[in-house]
């Protein structure tokens, strides 16, 4: 378990380490075009990452992305106070959904079903199945909904994208000459790691800033970057990927650890690297909107970093900030109900459901 945070990025950052996963017997490694960017590594991950790297750079974001970012927040934001208040988990989902969706490219069905039947297929089912007989009847029902995943939402995308190509990962895998199965690892993995993981950070950034008030206050009366630097310090302290794993491709004569033998395998504990008081300087467990000003903002590990760093931290902050920025500002709003929290095994992650928050209505217009 490496807990240090020196170490587990040194381990990151390393050309010698790869992806402890096991993908032979799943994809033609021969063939890297057709396999999804996050079982590559070396040069064909680098070629690849190369390729989708103009998806999520600052630019895109802002030209690309922006807009669709303030639009879908301002009509669910809308429909929330005039209902008075809603579920913070369902409202975060639909728009990381509507925002990764453009991304992607999973245009091409009803984005309130898609985003009913992603939460569907990535949630940890609160108890793990018990039994030789529950576990096949639980993969079976994953296995439909991931079906239903690919028929609903991957396959139409696909479909439309072969007759026009627009701006987005499908149409370049399509100029790959990706299998439809390739693309629909793609957008699993975009699924989990770019809409549910967004999720659960929108609302637990909200949790922290619905029963903190001076950071609230530091939130609301700051500019973009002061509202950046509070919501990297609450993902410092909450990752939503608790756990990566990596292994030694050969022999590491040097390290922060000492020698390291090839095939040796890494867990890295986000959590406890993100603590590490040598990185991110006194009172490493505690919300500090300060750090910025320390040189200590950034510090941290919970979008990975390296080779394999999340190339999507970007949008996941800036449509965070966007959506709190305006859910804080409506008249009245409170948290009405915290949060469950549960954790998801598959994803190594936590799961944050049925926050309740509430708003004032607006007023009805004079007739």
């Amino acid at each position: 378990m490496v807990e240090s945070f020196a170490f587990g990025r040194e381990i990151l950052r390393s050309p010698s380490m790869r992806q402890a996963m096991d993908v032979g017997d799943r994809f033609d490694l021969n063939h890297p075009d057709t396999v999804p960017v996050i079982f590559l590594d070396g040069e064909q991950h680098r070629r690849k990452r190369t390729a989708i790297a103009k998806f999520f750079t600052p630019k895109a974001v802002g030209t690309h992305y922006l807009g669709v970012m303030e639009r879908v927040t301002g009509t669910l934001l809308a429909d929330l106070q005039a209902a008075g208040g809603g579920r913070l988990d369902v409202v975060s989902l639909e728009l990381a959904v509507a925002v990764a969706s453009e991304i992607v490219g999973l245009t091409a069905s009803d984005r309130a079903a898609m985003s009913r039947r992603i939460s569907a297929s990535f949630s940890s089912g609160r108890r793990p199945p018990r039994g030789r007989l529950a576990k096949a009847v639980s993969g079976a029902i994953a296995g439909l909904r991931l079906l239903r995943f690919f028929y609903f939402d991957v396959r139409p995308a696909i479909g439309a994208r072969r007759k026009a190509r627009g701006t987005d990962v499908i149409s370049q895998l399509l100029d790959l000459g990706a299998s439809d199965s390739a693309i629909l690892i793609e957008c699993i993995v975009y699924a989990s790691a770019g809409m549910i993981t967004t999720r659960e950070f929108i609302v637990m950034a909200a949790w922290h800033l619905f029963e903190r008030d001076e950071v609230r206050s530091r939130f609301l009366e700051g500019n973009e970057g002061a509202q950046l630097a509070i919501l990297e310090e609450i993902l410092r302290l909450e990752p939503v990927a608790g756990m990566v794993y990596r292994k030694a491709a050969e022999d590491m004569p040097r390290s922060e650890a000492g020698p390291l033998a090839a095939g040796r395998r890494f867990a890295i504990d986000i959590r406890a690297a993100n603590s590490d008081e040598a990185a991110v300087g006194p009172c490493p467990h505690a919300l500090d909107p300060e750090r910025a000003g320390q040189g200590k903002a950034g510090g941290h590990l919970s979008f990975g970093d390296g080779p394999h760093r999340c190339p999507g931290a970007p949008v996941a902050l800036q449509e965070t900030r966007i959506f709190l920025d305006r859910l804080l500002r409506l008249p009245g709003v409170a948290l009405e109900r915290a949060p469950d929290m549960y954790w998801n095994a598959t994803l190594m992650s936590y799961e944050l459901r049925n926050a309740v928050v509430t708003c004032e209505r607006p007023a009805p217009l004079e007739r």
